[in-house]
Order: C-alpha cells, then sequence, then structure tokens
C-alpha cells in the first residue's frame, strides 16, 4: 500500500480510480487498484491474486511492469484490498476512463471479497461537454508531458484523468 501527499489539491476535482490487470479478457482479474481524491491524497495497493486467478497476459505485464511474481509476493489479499475501498471511497461516485473494464475487475475483487462496493463507478465521460470530450485526449497528452516521466500504475493514471479534468475546466 503507498499513500502520498497531494500535489496542487483542488476540492472541486472528483474522485477518480484506475485498475492495472493481469491482461483483458473473461479470465483476466485486478492486479493493482489506485484512486486519487479530490484533495489529492492518493492509495495504491497491488492486489495478490486469488488461486484460481491464473491467467496472466504478457503484453499487459510488458505495459504495467508489474510482475506476477511481485503481486505473489507483496500484494494484499482481495478482501483487505475491497475493506480499504470501501472505507475510503463509500457514498462517494468515482470516475474512471475505462469504466467497462474497470466496472468488470472490481466486480472480480468484490466477489473474491463476498462484499458490495459502498460507491459508485461511472464513466469519466459523465463529467464532460461535447467540447471538453474532444479536447480530452490533447490536453491529456499535455498534461502528461508536463509531468515528466510517471510509472504506469493505477494511481498515476488515476491522477492524469484527474489532473486533465481540472485542465479542461480551467479553459471553460
Amino acid at each position: 500500500m503507498r499513500s502520498m501527499t497531494p500535489d496542487t489539491a483542488s476540492a472541486e476535482a472528483p474522485t477518480f480510480l484506475d485498475i492495472e490487470a493481469s491482461g483483458f479478457g473473461r479470465s483476466s482479474y485486478p492486479i493493482e487498484v489506485g484512486f486519487v481524491l479530490p484533495n489529492g491524497h492518493t492509495y495504491c495497493t497491488l492486489i495478490r491474486p486469488e488461486p484460481h486467478w491464473t491467467h496472466w497476459d504478457a503484453q499487459a505485464e510488458a505495459t504495467h511492469h508489474i510482475a506476477r511474481a511481485l503481486i505473489l509476493k507483496r500484494g494484499r489479499p482481495a478482501l483487505d484490498v475491497a475493506q480499504q475501498i470501501n472505507a475510503q471511497l463509500g457514498g462517494q461516485t468515482v470516475y474512471s476512463d475505462g469504466w467497462s473494464h474497470d466496472y468488470t475487475w472490481l466486480g472480480v475483487l468484490f466477489d473474491a471479497a463476498d462484499l458490495t462496493p459502498a460507491f459508485k463507478l461511472e464513466n469519466l465521460r459523465a463529467l464532460l461537454d461535447e467540447q471538453q470530450a474532444d479536447r480530452w485526449h490533447t490536453v491529456k497528452t499535455q498534461v502528461s508531458s508536463e509531468r515528466g516521466a510517471q510509472r504506469h500504475r493505477a494511481s498515476s493514471d488515476a491522477r492524469l484523468l484527474q489532473l486533465t479534468l481540472l485542465r479542461l475546466r480551467e479553459r471553460k
């Protein structure tokens, strides 16, 4: 588990969540979850695979640089992760740019924990008007470039989404 201090905290920013996974498809599962709160506080943790979570995609590993051996060694149990997420996100609407995948992977995580999410996961698109949606990828690339090299990890990705939204809102 990793918690970082806020950088450029902003109360008007919604909470963003991102999940890194073992790959794509029906047998994939979450290996890392991260989020950033409205005040800029980030949370990120690796998830230890359940015994029946065996799918592993080498291309996914090459993208997020998280080896299966690492999650087996340092990952936290699904129940612990689900409880921690619920404790910090309970009652909130949380946004994701990969809603369909993240929703599925949250389902896998919470099913393994035998819990129900205490928050609502919503598509990032719900926050954007047409003009913002048209500019999203350009602005996201600019913000990413300004931030410099960042690890492709769940909390870093969630923070990038939050900062991109804030930049789009500044330019309205």
